[in-house]
């Protein structure tokens, strides 16, 4: 038994603990065995590059958990780990006292004495806790000595197994942390960067498991390129799109599916965009198919097209063969958003575009013999250049658009008091409906050639007046009619709605009364972009048709149904009596 001035590590650890603490157990110096905790913390720290003193200071607090749940959570217990024999000491403090109030954090003095140790009142006893296999003897020695005050004997017995079970397993999970932690500092400011691998294997899902030399990441279906197929030790380059540190498997998420990836493969080939001097200011793809990305130059002397594309195409080539194949058209951007949507569409030709800044919408007006270029295969080349454009585009040939055009002036002219001229006028100022006329200020009313301002309130009020006479025509033909009515045609009987709001209720996912009637009126202004007063009148006018029009509508579209239905039944008994 050492006494309190002995030097012995474990004793000197022992003592950090209290400010007066005595080390009472006897400890000696043992050669560290083969494959002992010290040995196999070094060499986990060496391979996983993972700091030696967190993983010691793990095994401690693992020790000392099991412990608390053996020996019991109220006991005072440190553990501490034990360079030279590199294992972890277990340590129980017991305070002097005059008389014991709790048996497991105090001893008696008179006890203390009497097992021959020298403590005065509020002192603090420490015992070194004897449970590895090793140490059978001394734990025999200690509990022949001190075992009616410690009272650790039958609890000792298992917990040598409990602690190496325990420590063994937060050990593990300790790793897993410390490697998953170290991977998320080596790789956090790659993201968004080209990473290269090797494929490694499939996982349930598709999935692919990707060798990153010190990591492994996994390239979800999700993030596949349709028709791409990979074998094992195929090497490939992927956008390191996201890292998930909660992710139970491969924590690094890669994509070959992200335009992001087209932007990096170019900005790997072009000098010029990695050096800044062209930039590339928006990118549309759909993987495996056609990507389309426009480019800037801040040189002027520099054709940032050219650029990308490189002597007889190099560049732009070694893009596609990385892609394996995939179509890739580069634009100029411009700033003239009309330009820009223009030269997003190619390789179709635009005659005219009529551009809508209030739905940001454009028109673009093609040959007729160009409209399915410019729609391209399933519609994929407008909808390209509508993702890289941020433009709502519709594609019109040229005799739709005159078709469109006539409808338009027609319809115009039947407001009072305007002649074909003066319609013609107006569509020529951007206004293509009623509405848009009975929604527009007095002042751009009154700038149409042929109107003048004197004559714009009368213009707006006769505009609204035929748009009521169009509703109530539409809702006389309905009451006559026995087919069912789309949704559609129902919104087109709401009071104050037309062609253009209709497009634009459905552009925002509304394409019906009754969801018109359930939505709050800030967020169906907001998300439709009409505004407060208009979202208003909707839902006002979307009620009162429900509860008062859309009835006589059904009931005569009954009635309707009946007396079609008793025609036939009398026409077919008449031809069933003359034959």
């Amino acid at each position: 038994m050492l006494s309190q001035n002995d030097t012995d590590s474990s004793s000197k650890n022992s003592q950090q603990t209290g400010s007066k603490r005595k080390a009472m157990a006897t400890q000696q110096q043992v050669a560290p065995s083969e494959g002992n905790l010290l040995q196999a913390l070094e060499m986990v720290a060496k391979e996983k590059g993972i700091d030696r003193g967190r993983l010691v200071k793990t095994v401690e607090e693992a020790i000392l958990k099991a412990a608390q749940s053996v020996f019991g959570p109220n006991r005072e217990l440190q553990a501490t780990f034990n360079e030279d024999t590199g294992q972890v000491d277990l340590f129980q403090f017991m305070t002097v006292v005059d008389d014991v109030s709790d048996d497991e954090r105090e001893i008696a003095e008179e006890d203390a004495k009497t097992a021959g140790l020298e403590a005065e009142i509020g002192e603090e006893l420490g015992f070194q806790i004897f449970w590895h296999p090793n140490d059978a003897k001394k734990a025999a020695d200690q509990d022949k000595e001190f075992g009616d005050l410690l009272m650790v004997k039958q609890a000792r017995s298992s917990f040598g197994r409990i602690a190496a079970q325990t420590a063994k397993q937060v050990l593990i999970q300790r790793v897993r942390d410390e490697e998953r932690d170290l991977i998320f500092q080596e790789f956090k400011d790659k993201k968004g960067d080209l990473i290269k691998g090797v494929v490694r294997r499939f996982e349930k899902g598709n999935n692919l498991i990707v060798d990153l030399g010190k990591a492994e990441g996994i390239l979800p279906f999700r993030e596949q390129t349709p028709r791409e197929t990979y074998r094992p030790g195929d090497r490939i380059v992927a956008l390191l799109k996201d890292i998930d540190r909660e992710a139970r498997g491969p924590q690094i998420i890669l994509s070959r599916a992200d335009g992001k990836l087209v932007e990096k493969l170019f900005e790997s080939e072009v000098p010029e965009i990695y050096e800044g001097i062209v930039k590339i200011v928006a990118c549309a793809r759909e993987p495996g198919a056609r990507s389309k990305i426009a480019v800037m130059s801040r040189d002027a002397d520099v054709d940032p097209v050219g650029a990308c594309v490189g002597m007889k195409g190099s560049r732009v080539q070694a893009v596609v063969q990385e892609l394996r194949g995939e179509k890739i058209d580069i634009v100029p951007w411009d700033r003239d958003p009309a330009r820009f949507v223009c030269a997003a569409i190619q390789p179709a030709e635009v005659n005219k575009v009529i551009v809508n800044e209030a739905d940001g919408r454009m028109e673009l007006v093609v040959p007729d013999e160009k409209l399915s270029l410019a729609i391209g295969r399933k519609g994929q080349n407008v909808r390209l250049a509508w993702h890289l454009t941020g433009w709502k585009l519709d594609i019109i040939s040229e005799s739709k658009f005159k078709q469109m055009e006539e409808e338009a002036i027609s319809q115009l002219g039947r407001i009072d008091g305007i002649t074909e001229q003066v319609a013609r006028n107006m569509y020529r100022m951007g206004f293509r409906a009623l509405e848009e006329v009975a929604e527009a200020t007095e002042a751009e009313i009154g700038g149409i050639q042929g109107v003048g301002p004197e004559n714009a309130a009368a213009i707006r009020e006769a505009a609204e007046t035929t748009m009521e006479k169009l509703r109530q025509e539409r809702i006389t033909a309905a009451s006559s009619k026995v087919e069912p009515l789309t949704d559609a045609e129902k919104l087109l009987f709401v009071r104050g709605v037309g062609e253009r709001t209709v497009q634009l209720l459905a552009d925002a996912g509304y394409r019906s009364v009754d969801e018109i009637m359930r939505e709050d009126e800030d967020k169906l202004a907001i998300k439709t972009g009409l505004g407060i007063k208009k979202a208003r009148a909707l839902k006002q006018g979307a009620e009162q048709f429900v509860q008062n029009e859309w009835r006589q509508i059904d009931a005569a579209r009954k009635t309707a149904a009946a007396t079609a239905a008793a025609a036939a039944a009398a026409e077919a008994k008449v031809d069933g009596a003359g034959a």
